[in-house]
């Protein structure tokens, strides 16, 4: 685990100055109004947006989630702040992804001293990709949500710790799981309808986060560098892919819209082809959030460019 001691610390830290305070909130119509009963929601802590999304949709309106990690922010080198630790002394449910994404979790679990909490592991029992590239020391590929069989798998997990936390709500739950899981379902037929039928299978992306979308519609992910996003390649990787870009005819290079685009602009510039996002959806933007936007509309967009890109 990196950096644990610092996390630990953080967690000693926040237990010594926030004990016995509590943190403000915004004020509710119901805090507002001395003649309504409160009705106590499950308080959800989520690692990531994926997580916070997949928790807003089973949670629906007997649950308030927070995303740990801000908008725009990517989440492989992110750490919790004070603030966090001391909403997680107070927190229901702790939902993460594992797999190596959170390196700091196992390490602020351990340091809690809130016992009645109850963390979930998305990615349980989902078969996780070995790390193939060479130059990488993660082990496992953690972007298991690219796949939306996978998604649906992480979030009935996250149903069950919601049953678990909240047995006299479980119809609920299990009903927005319903509805949800058939949209997975839908998904998953689109991105087969649409990707059997293109000529091409080679996709080159700036990092390699789409191993389990590729491996599920039979796609070849060429990554420029390995898991780790904001890593550079050394000027030999570079070649090697602009290469394998010329021989397999590539029309488009992606990147990511939370990290620097230089490198597959360099390589497309090199063999006249264009540049294009596939969103490995780790977080969205503030102004996505606004528009709405979501897991599944952003994994629709990213049907759509690789449609585009290989046909």
């Amino acid at each position: 685990m990196k950096k644990s001691c610092g996390i630990f610390l953080s967690a000693v830290l926040i237990l010594s100055l926030f004990a016995g305070c509590g943190t403000e909130k915004e004020p509710s119509a119901s805090d507002t109004n001395d003649n309504q009963t409160q009705i106590e929601k499950l308080s959800v802590y989520a690692s990531f947006y994926p997580m916070y999304d997949f928790a807003l949709k089973i949670g629906g309106n007997k649950a308030d989630v927070v995303n740990m990690i801000p908008a725009g922010t990517e989440p492989h080198d992110w750490e919790p702040t004070a603030a966090d630790i001391a909403g997680l002394e107070e927190a229901d449910i702790f939902i993460f992804n594992g797999a190596g994404i959170e390196h700091w979790a196992e390490d602020v679990l351990e340091s809690l001293q809130n016992k009645d909490l109850i963390a979930v592991e998305a990615s349980k029992n989902i078969s996780l990709m070995e790390d193939q590239h060479e130059d990488e020391s993660e082990e496992f590929d953690p972007h298991v949500w690219l796949s939306p069989l996978n998604a649906k798998k992480e979030m009935e997990n996250i149903k069950k710790v919601f049953t678990q936390a909240d047995p006299d709500n479980k119809d609920y739950y299990e009903a927005n799981y319903n509805k949800y899981a058939a949209e997975f379902d839908a998904l998953d037929e689109e991105y087969k309808d649409t990707l059997n039928a293109v000529p091409n299978k080679d996709v080159i992306v700036a990092h390699q986060a789409f191993g389990y979308l590729c491996s599920a519609y039979d796609l070849n992910q060429v990554p420029i560098e390995g898991l780790a996003p904001d890593s550079e390649p050394d000027p030999a990787r570079v070649s090697e892919i602009i290469e394998f870009a010329k021989e397999h005819k590539v029309k488009v290079i992606f990147f990511e819209d939370l990290v620097s685009p230089k490198v597959s602009e360099t390589i497309a510039d090199a063999i006249n082809a264009k540049t294009d996002v596939l969103n490995p959806i780790e977080g969205l933007s503030s102004e996505q959030l606004k528009a709405g936007d979501d897991y599944f509309s952003s994994m629709r967009q990213n049907l759509q460019s690789l449609k585009a890109a290989l046909e």
